[in-house]
């Protein structure tokens, strides 16, 4: 069975061994390869969300729930990560910084359809975006080098490309946004 606490020290244990993204990508993908142990440990996803699972200024550990068809626009995150899907699917795709742009826009640079049991590591310099593809909840945990909500970072206007600085709690908004097309379907 899944267990929270004893994957939380797992990967912190991983982390103090290896500050990269590798020891701890191991710990993800052992955990995502039981998809249905991790359901019953975390709960039957029910509703779109950012759960804290594990925060702290070095590392932190979400359950992070993706409404049907929700899309967030490109951002970074400034530190490495591991996306480890249990349930559904997560599309994303990788952008890249136009060299000379004045306006700091980015261009399509690549993209990853990430399923269950899948565990990815981002590098601390990537820029994304995700799709949950699927007319159902995605469920996916997500683990970060840093502190995932005080960490200055750029988002990307979606229609227009250029950057801007991430607004955790208009993103945040989008998660309740979906859970409202949740109610209405």
């Amino acid at each position: 069975m899944f267990d929270v606490d004893q994957f939380i020290a797992d990967c912190r244990a991983a982390y103090a061994d290896d500050p990269s993204h590798k020891a701890v990508r191991e710990v993800a993908a052992r955990a995502v390869s039981n998809p249905g142990q991790v359901v019953r440990g975390l709960g039957e996803p029910k509703r779109a969300q950012v759960q804290k699972l594990f925060h702290a200024p070095d590392f932190t550990i979400l359950n992070v729930i993706w409404g049907p068809y929700m899309t967030l626009m490109p951002h970074n995150h400034e530190m490495w990560a591991v996306i480890a899907i249990y349930s559904g699917r997560e599309d994303n795709i990788f952008w890249r910084r136009i060299k000379g742009a004045s306006d700091r826009r980015i261009e399509a640079a690549g993209a990853a359809a990430l399923a269950e049991k899948d565990a990815r590591p981002l590098g601390r310099d990537i820029i994304h975006s995700v799709t949950n593809p699927l007319p159902r909840l995605t469920g996916a945990i997500h683990i970060y080098g840093g502190d995932f909500f005080e960490t200055p970072r750029s988002e990307w206007d979606p229609e227009s490309l250029t950057e801007g600085r991430y607004d955790v709690a208009k993103n945040m908004a989008l998660f309740e946004k979906s859970n409202s097309f949740l109610k209405a379907s």
